[in-house]
C-alpha cells in the first residue's frame, strides 16, 4: 500500500481493513462495557449495591473480555493453519515474560470459583488486613485497617491500636493467594471470638468481679439468640462444623500475682472495638462502685537491710 507517496511494507488493503475492524470493536465494546454498567447502576437497588453491582460487574468485565479476545482472533486469523502455529510461539513467550500476571489472573479465577472473598469482606491478605473494597483480575484493593493489642507483633507495624481503618488503600496481587493463607472474618460466620481480662488480687472478691464482668458482655455482647439460624446451617453444610456454645463464658487462671478472669464472648465482624469499649466502660463503674481494686504488677519492700556510710577523713592542716 503506498500512503502520500510512501510505501508502505506488510500493508495492503485486507491488512487495513483488518486493523479498521479492531479498531471498530475496540471501540464498539468500550462503549457497550459503559453502557451495561450505567445500566447495572441503574437496575440495582440501592440497599444491594455493594455485592450485586460488584458481581456484575465482574461478568461484565470477562464477559466482554472473553467475546473481545474470540472476535480479535476471528478477524486477523481466518487461516487455522496460522492461528495454531501463532498461538504456539504466543503462549511460549507470554508464559515466560508473564509469569506474575498470569498467576495473577489464575488466582481471580481461583477467588471466584471458590468464593475465597468479595467485595465488602474483612480479610487478611498478603499481611494487608482490612476491608475488600475492589477486586479485578490482577490485584485486590483493601482499605486498610489497625490491630488489637494482641496483634501487635505482626507485619506491617501501625500506629492504629484496634479494628479500625487507618485511611489507608493497598492493592495486593492476587497470586499472593497461591503464596500465603487469606484469612476471612466475615465469609460463612460473620462473627468473630473476642474476650477481656481482668487481673483480681487474691485478697479481692472474685465472685463479684466474674459476675459483673459477665453482666456487661451479656448487654453487649451478640446474644446467642440473635446469631442468624442461615450461619449455623452454612457451616454444617459447607464444612460440617457445628457450632459450640456461643453464650459468654467466664474462665479463671491463677497467676503469682493475682487471679485472671478472661470472659469470652461473640462481636460483630466489623464493630468489635465498639462492643469492648462499651464493656469496659460498664465493668469499670461496676468495679469501683463495688470496691473492688484492679491487680497490678507492684512490689512491696518488707525489709531494708542495716546500711552503714563512711566518710572519707578529713585532710589535716598543713
Amino acid at each position: 500500500m503506498t500512503v502520500f507517496g510512501i510505501h508502505l511494507v506488510g500493508l495492503d488493503a485486507h491488512t487495513a481493513l483488518k486493523l479498521g475492524l479492531t479498531i471498530a470493536l475496540l471501540l464498539g465494546f468500550g462503549v457497550l462495557r459503559r453502557l451495561l454498567r450505567a445500566a447495572t447502576r441503574t437496575a440495582v437497588p440501592p440497599t444491594r449495591a455493594a455485592r450485586v453491582s460488584f458481581w456484575t460487574r465482574q461478568i461484565i468485565s470477562v464477559g466482554l473480555m472473553v467475546s473481545l479476545v474470540v472476535s480479535l482472533t476471528a478477524v486477523w486469523f481466518d487461516n487455522p493453519s496460522r492461528l495454531a502455529t501463532v498461538a504456539g510461539l504466543l503462549s511460549a513467550g507470554v508464559a515466560f515474560a508473564l509469569q506474575r500476571v498470569i498467576t495473577s489472573v489464575a488466582a481471580y479465577i481461583v477467588i471466584l470459583r471458590g468464593s475465597t472473598f468479595s467485595v465488602g469482606d474483612r480479610i487478611v491478605m498478603g499481611s494487608v488486613r482490612g476491608d475488600v473494597i475492589a477486586l479485578d483480575p490482577f490485584q485486590t484493593t483493601i482499605m486498610e485497617m489497625g490491630q488489637a493489642r494482641g496483634e501487635q507483633g505482626d507485619a506491617p507495624s501501625l500506629w492504629i491500636h484496634g479494628r479500625q481503618f487507618t485511611g489507608r488503600i493497598v492493592t495486593v496481587t492476587n497470586g499472593v493467594i497461591f503464596d500465603q493463607p487469606v484469612y476471612n472474618y466475615t465469609r460463612d460466620f460473620p462473627y468473630i471470638w473476642d474476650e477481656i481480662v481482668l487481673p483480681i488480687p487474691y485478697d479481692g472478691d472474685d465472685q463479684r468481679a466474674e459476675r459483673i464482668m459477665l453482666d456487661a458482655v451479656r448487654e453487649f455482647a451478640v446474644d446467642a439468640d440473635a446469631v442468624a439460624q442461615d450461619a449455623k446451617v452454612r457451616l454444617r453444610q459447607r464444612y460440617g462444623l457445628e457450632m459450640p456454645d456461643i453464650a459468654p463464658r467466664s474462665f479463671y487462671r491463677l497467676t503469682d500475682n493475682w487471679i485472671e478472669i478472661s470472659v469470652r464472648f461473640l462481636v460483630p465482624d466489623h464493630s468489635p472495638r465498639n462492643a469492648k469499649d462499651a464493656m469496659f466502660r460498664r465493668i469499670l463503674t461496676e468495679i469501683r462502685a463495688a470496691g473492688i481494686e484492679v491487680a497490678s504488677g507492684t512490689y512491696a519492700i518488707v525489709a531494708v537491710p542495716p546500711l552503714r556510710v563512711e566518710m572519707p577523713p578529713e585532710p589535716r592542716p598543713a
